[in-house]
């Protein structure tokens, strides 16, 4: 008995699609892609890494949900 093979995709505007796809270091150089197309050509980004911001400790309770995506980014000139 065959089953049809059934396309997935991650939806980027949601936060677990976004951190699936851009927020691991084997995808990094997309995240960079990804955010220099937004950014003026003089602010163009080097490198950058990542930081986390797992909360291992007492969950806290918030009026809503929240999430956090922290990246460090090294921007350069046109010129360089």
């Amino acid at each position: 008995m065959a089953f049809p093979l059934q396309e997935r995709y991650v939806n980027l505007l949601t936060d677990f699609g976004f951190k699936r796809v851009f927020g691991s270091e084997p995808n990094k150089q997309l995240l960079v892609d990804f955010l220099n197309t937004l950014l003026p050509a003089h602010h163009q980004i080097q490198e950058l890494s990542y930081k986390s911001t797992e909360n291992l400790g007492k969950p806290i309770l918030i009026a809503r949900p929240s999430s956090t995506f922290t990246v460090r980014a090294q921007m350069g000139s046109a010129s360089s």
